[in-house]
């Protein structure tokens, strides 16, 4: 798959890359696999976990679809089966990024956690240095290489805020990310503590297994219908985009979604005063598309609650004084980049690991560093950087080869003429 050499240095192994390393293999590090092996440039891929799309396989809740249609969800170079519904299912997801990973003959380092990777100026290369996840006596090896590219994600870790006396609450306290299913809860008081996709989708799924969910609703927040008129409400945004300023399709969404989901604010949900895809192009916050959950908001079946105080051993105090009695909690609290905790560069990586520039123009940095799928716009900005990626890397090896090329041609016209 790649071209290499291999040294061992002092019990740990030293491995020459002849490409691009990738640093992890969701949907970002399976797409610029793709793209590079369409131009057949060698390339090794590093996984922490032991599968492919381990945020997906391990860390998501089992009636997860995806958000938009699967026209604005495909992977470079590689369709939806036709007869995958408009929305796939979390298990169909996983079926086309395996046949993905078969088709373009991806196969990365599993078990491989990278605890560093740092630029050195004096020889020119990457040092991307990993540990292994598996066995008694963790290996190291140190991967060198011209160029780099960061595709860990967007959502790498889970967000787990500080409350006062979380720790001090008896019942069970889990991470969005471990939730599976409401089966388990059936009967019982979940508090649910945020309001994004996630946070709304878990109150659904409580909600259908006759749990007695309660969703703190902190700030504000867009709601949207998924569906207009039987069309997609973002396929419907990306129409009027092409004709209308980006204030004015945020009025007409805003109009829309008052006509089909009445004022939202009636329920405790306060929309924001930026509009919803102005939110997500600045701020990258993204509205979330109802499925159902504001019916049962409505119905009373899911309760909106107020900002958190502090937890009791059974109980949680919210800011408007109110003390609810609980069993369990949910954090829907979001995820966040793990980049900082490795990589030692602070030029295209902002503190918060992400690009400093805007999309579209932070998938590339100095010295061979790009960054793929932090564009905050879902697999469709996945796909957009792997491409620009994969031509720009292809372009770069183009022009070396041309340059051997020309050497060899003054290397043989010089004995020409001796």
């Amino acid at each position: 798959m790649f071209g290499l050499s291999e040294q061992n240095l002092s019990g740990r192994r030293c491995i020459w890359v002849n490409g691009p390393v990738i640093v992890g293999v969701g949907p970002s590090g399976l797409a610029v696999s793709a793209c590079l092996r369409e131009q057949g440039i060698p390339f090794v891929v590093i996984e922490r976990a032991d599968c492919i799309a381990s945020l997906w396989q391990r860390c998501t809740y089992d009636r997860l679809k995806l958000h938009l249609p699967k026209k604005f969800c495909q992977l470079p170079k590689l369709p939806f089966p036709e007869e995958y519904p408009e929305y796939p299912t979390k298990r169909q997801f996983i079926r086309y990024l395996e046949n993905y990973a078969k088709k373009f003959d991806i196969k990365p380092q599993f078990n491989e956690s990278v605890q560093s990777a740092k630029y050195d100026k004096t020889c020119g290369v990457w040092r991307v240095k990993t540990v292994s996840t598996t066995g008694s006596f963790p290996s190291e090896t140190e991967y060198i290489c011209q160029k780099l590219v960061v595709a860990t994600g967007e959502n790498a870790e889970g967000v787990v805020p500080e409350i006062e006396g979380l720790q001090e609450f008896s019942g069970e306290v889990i991470h969005a990310k471990d939730y599976k299913s409401g089966e388990k809860y059936t009967g019982k008081k979940v508090l649910v503590v945020g309001c994004g996709n996630s946070g709304m989708e878990v109150s659904l799924d409580l909600s259908n297994h006759n749990a007695k969910p309660s969703m703190v609703v902190r700030s504000s927040v867009h709601v949207l219908p998924r569906e207009i008129l039987g069309k997609s409400t973002f396929d419907l945004a990306m129409m009027l985009m092409k004709w209308l300023p980006l204030w004015l399709v945020d009025k007409l969404l805003l109009i829309l979604s008052w006509l089909i989901l009445g004022n939202t604010q009636r329920y405790g949900i306060r929309r924001p005063n930026l509009g919803p895809l102005q939110l997500k192009n600045y701020h990258g916050k993204t509205p979330v598309l109802d499925i159902g959950a504001l019916a049962r908001i409505r119905s009373g079946d899911i309760k909106v609650v107020t900002g958190i105080t502090r937890f009791h051993q059974s109980s949680v105090q919210l800011i408007n004084g109110d003390i609810l009695e609980i069993d369990s909690v949910v954090l829907a609290t979001g995820y966040c980049s793990n980049v900082p905790y490795w990589l030692q560069e602070s030029e295209l990586f902002g503190k918060n690991g992400f690009p400093k520039r805007q999309s579209p123009n932070g998938w590339k940095g100095k010295e061979g560093l790009y960054a793929a799928g932090f564009t905050r716009r879902g697999l469709a900005g996945v796909s957009a950087d792997a491409m620009k990626i994969a031509q720009d890397i292809g372009n770069d090896c183009k022009e070396e080869l041309n340059q051997k090329k020309r050497k060899v041609a003054t290397h043989r016209r010089c004995i020409s003429t001796f």
